[in-house]
């Protein structure tokens, strides 16, 4: 089996490379910025002589850049595609909302017409974001919830997902959608909370710092394990028939529990530490972003297997461990 990750340098694309190679795939991976590999997630793997150039295949590449997009995926011609890159953050699609349209639902369209015209079906599956639902009416949300976004971003996504499943309708492609919940992992980005948390909370520990600013501490979220949701992206794509998921865990925690929980890890009291910042308050807050993974959980049997509280030890211990 033949696998396309773009977004491969991302918390995400890294370990859907590791369980790719794992099963015995040859990998191949849109890198944007070809000097930046050594250091991103994937830096291991690309250092691996065993598998660069041998399983693992890295293509230089732009979204903007059709012709040469269409050049490096016709002669990978894989089974499989996974499209998980794009702006990433709900909160900066509103400062900057045309590249963040650009970057995420045009690219999406460009990437589907080029597999349209391969000559052999492949499938393909767009990473998209809770964030298409907004600021739902009910909760948890399931696949049938209708698309609201509030954001740039949640449209940008909103877009893809349904430009997605019109391909499978219209033109018979095997194309999904996995409606992804917050998933977490020490390979997450710095700009996250939770890592921005988790971050100084180890410098607090170690003396290296002796605030923490955040904005409201009462937005909540659904937050589960990065590696079991890059799992159920996989499963997806081994059923005969390719169909939209929502991969959550159907929990709600708040900001002010993850903060709890990790200052907690380290024996410290978080309101010891912890300070209001207005600046970081958002203008557009989503309610109750939880989804429900109950179609996942019967026909593909996934579920998150790291518990919230476990989550948030693991997120500090890892920023400990790099202090050490």
């Amino acid at each position: 089996m033949r696998a396309f990750i773009t977004g491969i340098t991302g918390q995400d694309g890294s370990y859907l490379a590791e369980l790719l190679l794992e099963k015995g795939y040859e990998v191949h991976g849109l890198v944007h910025r070809p000097d930046t590999v050594a250091r991103s997630n994937i830096g291991h793997l690309a250092r691996n002589d065993a598998l660069l150039g041998k399983r693992l295949f890295l293509h230089n590449g732009a979204f903007e850049d059709a012709t040469h997009l269409r050049r490096i995926i016709s002669k990978a011609q894989p089974d499989e595609f996974y499209h998980l890159a794009g702006q990433s953050s709900p909160r900066l699609s509103l400062e900057l909302p045309e590249s963040t349209v650009d970057s995420i639902g045009m690219a999406t369209l460009r990437l589907l017409e080029i597999l349209r015209d391969l000559p052999k079906p492949t499938k393909f599956l767009y990473a998209s974001s809770s964030e298409v639902f907004g600021s739902p009416s009910h909760s948890p949300q399931d696949e049938l919830t209708p698309l609201v976004p509030t954001t740039p971003y949640g449209a940008a996504k909103a877009f893809s997902q349904q430009v997605a499943r019109i391909y499978r309708t219209a033109y018979g492609m095997p194309t999904c959608a996995a409606i992804l919940y917050n998933h977490e992992s020490p390979r997450r980005s710095g700009s996250f909370v939770t890592m921005k948390i988790a971050r100084a909370v180890a410098h607090i520990k170690r003396g290296l710092q002796d605030s923490l600013p955040l904005g409201s501490l009462e937005g909540r979220r659904d937050w589960g394990w990065a590696p079991d949701y890059v799992r159920g992206m996989w499963l997806m794509l081994q059923q005969p028939a390719v169909d939209d998921y929502v991969l959550a865990t159907g929990q709600l925690h708040s900001v002010k529990d993850f903060v709890e929980a990790a200052f907690a890890r380290v024996g410290l009291d978080w309101r010891d530490y912890v300070r209001h910042d207005e600046v970081l308050l958002t203008t557009v807050e989503p309610v109750a972003s939880c989804g429900n993974p109950a179609k996942a959980h019967t026909a593909l049997g996934w579920e998150n297997t790291v518990p919230f509280a476990e989550i948030v030890a693991r997120l500090v211990d890892s920023e400990l461990a790099k202090l050490s």
